[in-house]
C-alpha cells in the first residue's frame, strides 16, 4: 500500500496570475507512479502540495474533473507555503498527495435546479461543479451562478465568468463589495446575498453549494431559509486548518467532525450546531 504521506511529484506545465494575491498552475506528472500519469478527482476534492524546504498546504483543485492529464490549483498567497509557491515558475516541481475530501453532490443533484453562491477565492473549489454540470447540462435543470468579490480587480476567471453569463442555459450574476474610485466597474455594488433575490428557483428542487468566508456562508444561508430552502438541501465547503488530510493531526476537528476526511463538503444539517458558533 502506498503511504498517504507521501507526496508524488508533479512539473508546473503553466502559471498564471489571477489577482494581485492569487495564482493558478497546472501541474502535470510527467513519470506518474505505478504507471499512471493523471489523477482522478470528484468536484470539491482538494491536494495537499508540498514545497520543498518550505511545508505543504491544502489546496482545493480548481480544474475540469474531465482533465485526468492536467492538474489545476488556484491559490491564494497568504502564509508561507503558498507565498512560496507564488515566487515558482513554469517547469518547477512541487509534491502532491491527495486527492483527499467528500465532493459536492452533483450527482445527487440531478434532475434538481443548482444554486451556487461563490465569494471570493470560494468561487475555486466550485469552478470543477460548473464544469460538470456544463457537461452534462441535460441532467440539471436551472443552473446559477452567484458571485461576489471584495472588488473588480479581485474578481477570479473573468473571462470565463463571461464566457459563462454568455450560455443561454445559466444564469450567471457577479457583485462586488466595493468598486473604488479609478476602477472600471459597470455591474451591482454590494455583498452576494443581495443577488439572491434575481435568482428564481424552486426550493423544493433546488440544491446549493456554497463556498467563501463564514461569515458570507452564515448570512448566505439565512437569506437561502427565509426563502425555504431546507437545510438538507444546502452544502457548505469548510476548508480551514487542514494540516495532515488524514484525520491524525485533529487540527481541523469542527465539533465531532474531521473536516479532512468528513469534509471539507458537508450537508448544512450536519453541521448547522458547529457552524453557528463562533469560537469553534
Amino acid at each position: 500500500m502506498n503511504d498517504p504521506m507521501m507526496p508524488s511529484i508533479w512539473r508546473i506545465k503553466n502559471y498564471r496570475t489571477e489577482t494581485a494575491d492569487t495564482f493558478t498552475i497546472d501541474l502535470v506528472n510527467e513519470h506518474g507512479q505505478d504507471g499512471m500519469t493523471g489523477m482522478h478527482f470528484q468536484p470539491g476534492q482538494f491536494n495537499m502540495l508540498y514545497l520543498f524546504g518550505a511545508g505543504e498546504s491544502a489546496i482545493s483543485i480548481s480544474g475540469d474533473p474531465r482533465n485526468k492529464d492536467v492538474l489545476t490549483h488556484t491559490v491564494r498567497a497568504v502564509g508561507t507555503v503558498t507565498r512560496a509557491l507564488a515566487r515558482l515558475k513554469r517547469g518547477d516541481v512541487i509534491g502532491v498527495r491527495g486527492p483527499y475530501g467528500s465532493p459536492w453532490p452533483v450527482v445527487e443533484a440531478i434532475g434538481n435546479d443548482v444554486l451556487i453562491v461563490a465569494g471570493g477565492i470560494g468561487l475555486a473549489p466550485l469552478r470543477p461543479v460548473i464544469y460538470h454540470l456544463i457537461a452534462e447540462r441535460e441532467k440539471y435543470g436551472k443552473v446559477t451562478l452567484l458571485y461576489g468579490a471584495r472588488s473588480p480587480v479581485d474578481i477570479l476567471f473573468r473571462q470565463e465568468l463571461e464566457k459563462w453569463r454568455g450560455r443561454f442555459d445559466m444564469q450567471v450574476e457577479a457583485t462586488v463589495d466595493n468598486a473604488r474610485q479609478g476602477q472600471t466597474w459597470h455591474g451591482n455594488a454590494g455583498v452576494v446575498t443581495g443577488l439572491i433575490p434575481r435568482a428564481g428557483f424552486d426550493p423544493s428542487q433546488t440544491t446549493v453549494m456554497i463556498c467563501g468566508p463564514e461569515l458570507m456562508m452564515r448570512f448566505t444561508i439565512i437569506e437561502l431559509q427565509k426563502r425555504g430552502i431546507e437545510e438538507d438541501a444546502i452544502h457548505v465547503s469548510m476548508e480551514r486548518n487542514m494540516k495532515c488530510a488524514i484525520g491524525l493531526c485533529g487540527h481541523c476537528q469542527l465539533g465531532p467532525e474531521f473536516i479532512c476526511k468528513n469534509g471539507p463538503v458537508f450537508r448544512f444539517d450536519r453541521i448547522r450546531d458547529s457552524f453557528r458558533k463562533r469560537e469553534i
